[in-house]
């Protein structure tokens, strides 16, 4: 696929949802007349002043925005090799989403489309959720307006984020396990569809992720966006320039492209890190776009993971929030345009990564974020001294303790960067 011409990145997609070839809208009939007015609701929304106003008000005063850009000094120092700050490679700077209220990223999309929802005057939420951070986010804006909440979590996800579980119940939601498949995040956005188009009068469904059909592959971007716009402004003034090279853990992909947007027109290289699990090899991994092939999941067409008759495989990752066995289509798009690189980092390399930033930084990172972190140092290195690295720590580890936890005590055999 051709790079489209230089400054029109960021005019996709276009007017049938398209980029290049991905994205679009592949859904049933009943669902068609629903995102067309969602498409539409939105494109009045982001043309109007004071809905723009009133959600960067909540960004300010709820979420906690901005977040702040902060230098990791040892972990920079640390991958130099040689103990000196910033010695033989970039700096590495993270992006703390983190700290936003509810401790991820995902709230700053969940705002906004709460937003949008009360605008269109719908009065029940639906949504999916993987590692529970998306859930948390929509129970966290439900409840500060008072609307009814419905999440669908794979089963193996209920067990493996149990804090996040309780979180969402203390907030109010209702939680509707998922038992089919392997009870993951496909499967709970499975379920979340068919609500949708049962309860089409009064529901609102609040995708978390940049993907299935138009608008939400952009709208959530445009959500997210405040992430590499925060970003760039403060790399100009903390460093004088724009980073080399922006890196972020990918599932969905929504925290990777809320980065990278705002760059797409820079000469800044953009890498996400897809979560290998056992191996690219094993059969066990959600590195969509590193073993799959271009199909349509969840209303839209992408990278998925599926067999030779096009049916959807099974994803694995450590990460709940990786562990999906599609992409987002803008990615699809960047990665034959050859626009961002994407790599990949195991469960294993991960769970090291967790570590390593707990004791370095003193920032325990959620374990999508620590995908990305295991691919850093050899990213800072290629980019070199005087370079800039902006990292998204879009979510922290909290929810994830247990998993770690148990992680290690079944590998008490494994070289001691990570045993606890």
């Amino acid at each position: 696929m051709n790079a489209p011409a230089a400054n029109t990145w960021s005019a996709y997609p276009d007017a049938r949802g398209r980029f290049g070839d991905y994205g679009g809208r592949y859904v049933a009939e009943t669902l068609m007349p629903l995102v067309l007015e969602l498409d539409g609701a939105y494109r009045a929304a982001k043309g109007d002043p004071a809905f723009q106003a009133e959600l960067d008000d909540f960004l300010t005063h709820y979420v906690g925005r901005p977040s702040p850009l902060y230098f990791a000094e040892r972990l920079t120092a640390h991958h130099a090799g040689n103990g000196a700050k910033g010695g033989g490679c970039a700096r590495i700077w993270f992006k703390r989403d983190e700290l936003n209220h509810t401790g991820a990223h995902k709230i700053n999309n969940c705002m906004g489309q709460i937003l949008l929802a009360r605008r269109m005057g719908r009065t029940r939420i639906i949504a999916e959720t993987g590692a529970g951070q998306h859930g948390v986010a929509t129970a966290t804006v439900c409840a500060r307006f008072g609307l009814p909440c419905v999440i669908y979590m794979g089963a193996t996800d209920v067990e493996r984020q149990k804090p996040n579980v309780f979180r969402m119940r203390l907030l109010g939601a209702e939680i509707v396990p998922v038992t089919s498949g392997r009870g993951t995040l496909k499967d709970a956005m499975n379920e979340a569809m068919r609500d949708w188009v049962t309860n089409v009068e009064d529901t609102y469904y609040l995708i978390g992720t940049a993907a299935g059909p138009h608008p939400y592959p952009a709208m959530v971007r445009d959500f997210q966006a405040v992430i590499g716009r925060e970003a760039r402004a403060q790399m100009l003034e903390r460093a004088g320039k724009l980073p080399d090279a922006c890196v972020a853990s990918i599932g969905g992909g929504s925290n990777a492209i809320g980065l990278f947007h705002p760059f797409l027109e820079d000469d800044v290289r953009l890498i996400g890190i897809e979560a290998a699990g056992h191996g690219l090899t094993s059969g066990q991994h959600a590195a969509s776009m590193t073993g799959g092939r271009p199909g349509v999941l969840h209303g839209n067409k992408t990278y998925l993971l599926q067999d030779d008759d096009g049916q959807i495989l099974d994803a694995h990752s450590i990460s709940a929030g990786l562990d999906y066995p599609g992409i987002g289509p803008e990615h699809a798009w960047l990665k034959d345009s050859g626009r961002a690189e994407y790599r990949t980092a195991t469960d294993m390399e991960a769970l090291a990564a967790f570590q390593e930033c707990a004791r370095l930084e003193g920032i325990i990172p959620a374990l999508e974020p620590a995908h990305a972190l295991a691919r850093v140092g050899e990213i800072a290195r290629e980019v070199g001294r005087g370079g800039d690295v902006v990292l998204n720590m879009c979510g922290r580890g909290d929810k994830d303790i247990y998993t770690v936890a148990d992680a290690l005590a079944g590998h008490a055999d494994h070289p001691a960067e990570t045993k606890l």
